[in-house]
């Protein structure tokens, strides 16, 4: 057989012997391997494979950054191609779909296909970051401690009540005064969405219905505009405000009403501005029907997460009502939690503040010990109202598009913190406040159109607050339109590396530093040094700066 021939022909005197794949390895390899393999008799080498370990254990070491540096540019590289996909597959025709095999060249080509800017805001089905990155025990672990903080506060509280009073004290006295007149609240806010519900709504079917018949169109478009500019005016604008104020609202309430009152005139405004160029659209191809949506979605988007009014959104499968569940008592968590650094931190510190001469001296100590409970205040404001409130919502709604925030404290440029800090509001005034103005004004005043977006937001800013503390003291609207604006071009996308992030961290911090100081100081002031018949100006002058001279 042919097997036995070449047994026969293999050389029995032969100095090449057969070599299995076993005894080839053991010949490859070092000698140190060989040693370990065969010291002390077969027994194994302890101290040999404890330095074998540690040898692994380095070149792993050395081999994660490149790993990591690999998935991330892979990673990139494939976002960023889905990206190019989808944009090529908004402009494009279906018959001029990718192929299956797409080069580089042909992705960077399709950038140039991309949807046009009037189509806005494309919304897509993702998971809020935070949900993404608690997954990670490293990350959970950073919000295990701040729970342990909070426990800590707790603790504290209790215990010093215990030995000043000697018994437990559990009232939340300021919580609650800052949440009351509660039944003022929701009638307020009731009137203020069932007017929304209708009015905007109305008066933009009736717009629509009679502008293609309309002989004078630009006076009949004038007509409804005014009416809907007096509705976000009057209706929303002053009724609002003059509930706040004349019913003495406490702080908290009148966050309630002052921020659904903003946040109903941005809806408002974004349905009528998505849905009067279709209309217009319609009218100048002489289609047959005129584009007029349904109520039942122009009442989704009032109660879903975003500001950009869509007749469609991407939709959850279902509701995880043990997530919504969660993310109410996180909210509810993060309300104590921020009861507990009022009650530590701040109430203690500026309770007296008045007795002191106003000086620079006091003023920057008091800023550099009102950084901690600033900062833990913003901490609890973004994960609070950003991720849990907007999550639970986009739960209950099946709301799946979840970005609300991005990365935002990766940020190495101010730019890219005010653009990932609140992706909400960014949208609508990136959208509906930045491109119009270059849509009226051209595409070479894009510093103007910056600016006026800064000062837009920095105005609404200073008006919640205004309303809400009941006194004018332009801090946040000069910080946002001085140091904002001015860190926002020095601090630029240009700006990368980590000395970077640490500058803006620290800007960060001295300005939450700088609000906390200020405000609390003028609250107190206020509340010991009260004006007798206070005229337009003493709601206007500080009256921390001359408060000492009165006590």
């Amino acid at each position: 057989m042919a097997g036995e021939d070449c047994v026969r022909k293999r050389p029995s005197g032969s100095t090449t012997t057969y070599k299995s794949p076993e005894n080839e390895e053991t010949q490859r390899r070092p000698d140190g391997d060989r040693s370990f393999q065969n010291s002390s008799n077969g027994r194994v080498d302890v101290d040999h494979v404890i330095t074998r370990k540690m040898q692994l254990i380095a070149e792993a070491e050395q081999l994660k950054p490149v790993f990591m540096k690999e998935v991330d540019s892979h990673f990139t590289e494939f976002v960023n191609s889905l990206v190019a996909k989808s944009a090529l597959l908004d402009s494009s025709s279906p018959a001029s779909l990718f192929p299956a095999s797409c080069s580089e060249k042909e992705l960077h080509k399709a950038k140039a296909l991309r949807a046009p800017p009037e189509h806005g805001k494309i919304f897509t089905a993702r998971r809020s970051l935070l949900d993404e990155l608690f997954e990670v025990s490293h990350i959970r672990t950073i919000y295990h401690m701040f729970i342990a903080l909070l426990i800590v506060f707790i603790l504290s509280t209790l215990l010093v009540d215990f030995i000043d009073e000697g018994r437990l004290v559990l009232g939340f006295d300021l919580l609650v005064y800052v949440f009351g007149k509660f039944p003022v609240v929701f009638c307020t806010w009731l009137c203020m969405f069932c007017a929304t519900v209708t009015i905007p709504y109305n008066l933009f079917v009736w717009w629509a219905q009679g502008y293609c018949s309309s002989s004078h169109r630009v006076i009949y478009s004038l007509f409804y505009g005014t009416l809907f500019t007096l509705f976000q005016t009057v209706g929303l604008g002053i009724g609002p405000t003059y509930v706040a104020v004349s019913y003495a609202l406490p702080p908290a309430s009148r966050f309630i009403v002052i921020l659904e009152q903003v946040r109903l005139v941005m809806k408002a405004h974004s349905f009528v501005r998505e849905n009067v160029p279709r209309v217009l659209s319609s009218v100048k191809e002489k289609s047959g029907s005129v584009p007029i949506p349904r109520i039942s979605q122009y009442l989704y988007f009032l109660f879903a997460p975003t500001l950009i009014y869509r007749d469609n959104y991407p939709r959850s499968p279902m509701v995880r009502w043990g997530y919504v569940a969660t993310k109410f008592a996180q909210v509810l968590g993060s309300l104590f939690y921020a009861y507990y650094i009022f009650v530590r931190l701040c109430i203690p510190q500026f309770h007296n503040s008045n007795q002191e001469t106003f000086n620079l001296r006091g003023l920057v100590l008091c800023i550099f010990n009102s950084i901690l409970p600033g900062v833990l205040i913003l901490f609890l404001v973004f994960f609070a109202f950003l991720h849990c409130w907007l999550n639970a919502f986009a739960e209950m709604m099946r709301f799946a598009d979840r970005m609300f925030y991005k990365d935002w404290w990766n940020s190495t440029s101010y730019a890219n913190y005010y653009r990932t800090w609140n992706v909400v509001v960014h949208d609508w005034l990136y959208y509906y406040a930045y491109r119009d103005f270059l849509w009226f004004f051209g595409k070479k005043f894009k510093a103007a159109a910056m600016l006026s977006v800064f000062t837009v937001s920095a105005a609404v800013h200073e008006y919640v607050l205004s309303i809400c503390f009941g006194f004018f003291y332009p801090v946040l609207f000069c910080l946002f339109m001085c140091f904002g604006m001015l860190f926002n071009f020095i601090l630029n996308d240009r700006r990368k590396g980590p000395i970077w992030n640490v500058i803006m961290w620290t800007s960060l911090f001295l300005g939450q530093g700088v609000i906390i100081c200020l405000y609390s100081q003028e609250w107190y002031a206020r509340q010991y040094c009260p004006a007798e018949s206070p005229t337009f100006l003493d709601y206007l002058k500080p009256r921390s700066w001359s408060c000492h001279v009165q006590m």
